[in-house]
């Protein structure tokens, strides 16, 4: 187990190796964002300086090593935009992103597995059909075509929700949370729906998939040979038995609405982190950039480790050790 550990934890570190390298080359290869800092007017003595200030007269490798190191002490660079260091700034807007998901993720798992649960048991009737044909939209339309659907159905001719920005926030322990009020709730609903439609289709067809299964396996059908009452069939033998993978899944998913949340965020004018990403491309804010698809790829190499070391600590048959040749 100890080997194993280190051996995933070897591979994680040089996934974000990888990474960095990629993302950092292909960043400060687009553009050149002095164009966008510096006046047209400015003198070559304060171009110049701009250009030693942000440390773009050195190579490109002599950047990215500089990069590394001062990364390695959790510096992942000053904003060329706004000033300040970039971690400071994606951390102003991770609690936005991370209420966002959070209530996306929510609706996933209170809507999806009921209406997978109902597909699953009804699935050769009309009713379960139904869901499964309706479910193929989820995955079908467009994120930013659904998000200006529903712009356009409850703010513009309902005009029952607003179309934009966060509302008003209840600060709990420093941290700024729109769903503890009524006017942040009216914000965050219609975001969090468009985010939220293609996992609940997913998660949908997951549950109804494996509710199918289940009512084909041998303890099934013995519970219902003994008279055992068929809602409790549902929730003692099928129920908890589907609802591993469908966990699974929901929390692999959580990383990815994380970093995929930004065309949701800029339709909606969102503050979160996705929309900050937006913005640092259009104005060339190299470190930001770099930063957050750091941030992001840590989230997700840590996720993915706990999830590898929980099932090797839980299930033995997970093969601990490489195989011999």
């Amino acid at each position: 187990m100890v080997l194993f550990t280190l051996r995933r934890l070897i591979q994680s570190l040089f996934v974000l190796l990888a990474v960095s390298v990629v993302v950092f080359f292909a960043v400060y290869a687009v553009g050149d964002p002095i164009e966008l800092l510096v006046s047209p007017e400015a003198t070559v003595e304060a171009r110049a300086a701009t250009i030693a200030r942000l440390g773009l007269d050195q190579p490109i490798w002599q950047q990215y090593f500089t990069f590394l190191e001062r990364a390695l002490h959790g510096d992942l660079g000053t904003s060329f935009v706004h000033g300040i260091p970039a971690i400071e700034l994606i951390v102003q807007r991770m609690p936005a992103t991370f209420e966002l998901v959070v209530v996306a993720i929510t609706l996933t798992c209170i809507i999806g597995i009921p209406l997978g649960l109902v597909a699953g048991l009804y699935r050769d009737r009309p009713l379960g059909r139904g869901i499964m044909a309706t479910s193929v939209l989820g995955f079908s339309l467009p994120n930013f075509w659904q998000g200006m659907m529903l712009i356009l159905l409850f703010a513009v001719w309902l005009g029952w929700l607003p179309a934009s920005g966060r509302g008003d926030t209840v600060s709990v322990l420093g941290v700024p949370l729109s769903i503890l009020t009524a006017d942040g709730w009216s914000h965050v609903i219609m975001p969090a729906i468009n985010l939220a439609l293609a996992n609940i289709a997913l998660v949908l067809r997951l549950t109804a998939t494996g509710v199918a299964e289940a009512q084909t396996q041998e303890y099934v059908k013995f519970a219902r040979a003994k008279g055992v009452k068929p809602g409790r069939i549902v929730r003692r033998h099928i129920l908890r038995n589907i609802l591993i993978p469908v966990v699974t899944v929901v929390g692999m998913e959580f990383g990815s609405l994380i970093a995929y949340s930004t065309i949701t965020e800029t339709v909606f004018a969102w503050p979160g982190m996705g929309k900050l990403l937006i913005d640092s491309v259009y104005q060339l804010d190299r470190p930001v950039v770099v930063a957050y698809v750091m941030l992001v790829t840590l989230i997700f190499v840590i996720v993915n480790f706990v999830v590898d070391i929980l099932y090797a600590a839980l299930d033995p048959r997970v093969q601990l050790v490489a195989p011999s040749h």
